[in-house]
């Protein structure tokens, strides 16, 4: 789906006038803000509930425009930009001047990626500036694949929604940390590391922990309404079965090859045996299985390489400790 040009245009409106939009990209659809009013970029937080401490990623046109938003910029992240982008890459680099404090969490460091959505290059295009777009639903839940994800989580709380189908790649870029001598992995995503290994002609990292912060490093994150509780794939039906048994209203995440097992749970999300058809649908099933009420969701681990390490990622976060208030 493209949106028309009317609807580009208006959103870019909204962008100048300090308001926000809900905008399509390859990966999962983004809140958007004007990079460079740090007001604009306050209320992304407000709205999302989103602790101000975490940075927010700054979606550009182009890889030509890079020099405009940060410094310092070295060799292996301009042979990265120009590989991936545009595309499910995001590159943390020295903050530009032109980048407000707020969209960085008060770091020197800013995230910067180009999206692969002709939507969301179109709009970069009219407005003619940055846009300030971490994903467009509450702080920490499922993230939005769909234009009416947003529309239920965020409702009144966007001026202007964008609609531009459902996403092709379904879970979030992957972060790269650029700084340094040499660069690592902060986030897995739409990106894998086989890919950008293969690119640079070295091994990357992927540190545990990373002396910058960048969006989806919270404990909990990408977490729907019910819990959810990662077991190993042998005991897949059993355990969901048992909590069945003990009251609770279960959903599974039953992989292809358990396609022929009859599963006696609340509902079940079958899943497809391609990774990336897996990545796309991920959020989706999490949404559909709140939907249908489930309480607790079992699921286990995909083998992680290639995409299913950005898969495993976002299953771990869901399943993260929560909050209690």
């Amino acid at each position: 789906m493209t949106a028309e040009v009317s609807d580009i245009e208006k959103a870019a409106g909204v962008l100048r006038r300090g308001g926000l939009v809900a905008l399509p990209t390859e990966t999962v659809y983004g809140l958007g803000a004007n990079a460079e009013d740090p007001a604009a970029v306050a209320r992304i937080f407000q709205v999302k509930g989103r602790p101000p401490s975490h940075p927010l990623i700054v979606h550009i046109g182009g890889a030509e425009h890079l020099d405009d938003w940060v410094q310092d910029v070295p060799a292996t992240a301009r042979l990265l930009a120009e590989r991936f982008w545009p595309g499910p890459l995001t590159l943390v680099l020295r903050r530009g001047p032109r980048v407000p404090l707020e969209a960085t969490g008060g770091l020197e460091t800013v995230a910067v990626r180009v999206p692969d959505h002709p939507v969301a290059l179109a709009l970069l295009s009219a407005f003619g500036g940055g846009i300030t777009a971490p994903s467009a639903n509450r702080f920490a839940s499922v993230s939005p694949t769909t234009a009416d994800h947003v529309r239920t989580e965020l409702g009144d709380g966007v001026d202007f929604v964008l609609d531009g189908g459902s996403c092709e790649v379904g879970v979030e870029s992957t972060i790269v940390d650029a700084t340094g001598d040499a660069p690592s992995i902060l986030r897995p995503g739409g990106v894998t590391r086989e890919e950008l290994e293969v690119v640079l002609g070295c091994s990357l990292a992927a540190p545990s922990t990373s002396r910058v912060r960048v969006p989806g490093q919270h404990p909990s994150h990408y977490a729907p309404g019910a819990r959810v509780v990662l077991v190993e794939p042998e005991k897949l039906v059993a355990e969901a079965e048992l909590a069945q048994e003990r009251g609770h209203r279960v959903g599974v995440f039953l992989p292809a090859s358990f396609a022929d097992a009859e599963v006696k749970v609340h509902a079940v999300a079958a899943l497809p045996a391609s990774m990336a058809d897996y990545a796309r649908g991920l959020y989706g099933f999490l949404r559909e299985l709140d939907q249908q009420d489930c309480d607790l969701i079992v699921a286990s681990l995909p083998v992680e390489e290639g995409l299913g390490v950005a898969i495993a990622n976002r299953l771990r976060r869901a399943a993260g400790p929560r909050a209690t208030v």
